[in-house]
């Protein structure tokens, strides 16, 4: 039986945390689904069919990482992919106690599914798509936070190509 994983999250955009998490998943994991969440409440800078594209070139040769939409219940789409863990990264205290929450509610609602939290490499500790886009915005240099393809991608959103 084939240990799949799903990795959720808006991805807006993918970094080099996001990245690490996924790559330290395949030596855990047969597959891991990256599941970008379709959520109209949030104000995203990309598409839910451009992080969806990002993450694709990202990953693309590695056969094992597939990329998803989802909206609904995590829950719900984690059962619906054959998968029975859902992979949550923590940077900081903060994000443990948010999910936490998340993951007690989780298995309350489908008992058959755990929750593995990952921390973070340490040279990603502090990185958020958030401060990305901000450095980005600022004409920072990113090299250090997102592969070329999700740099270009930025630079285009912000007019700086």
């Amino acid at each position: 039986m084939k240990k799949i994983a799903v990795y959720p999250g808006s991805f807006d955009p993918v970094t080099y945390g996001h990245i690490d998490i996924i790559r330290r998943g395949l030596t855990i994991f047969d597959e891991i689904v990256v599941a970008v969440a379709r959520n109209s409440q949030k104000k995203s800078l990309f598409t839910t069919d451009e992080r969806v594209e990002l993450i694709s070139d990202v990953f693309k040769g590695e056969a094992r990482v597939s990329v998803d939409t989802f909206s609904g219940l995590l829950i719900d789409y984690v059962s619906s992919r054959g998968a029975h863990v859902i992979i949550r990264g923590l940077r900081a205290i903060s994000d443990f106690e948010y999910e936490f929450q998340i993951a007690q509610m989780n298995s309350c609602i489908g008992r058959e599914i755990e929750t593995l939290f990952m921390m973070t490499s340490l040279q990603y500790g502090y990185l958020s798509s958030s401060i990305v886009k901000e450095v980005c915005s600022l004409k920072g240099d990113i090299d250090k936070f997102v592969p070329p393809e999700v740099k270009s991608a930025l630079r285009l959103k912000y007019g700086l190509l």
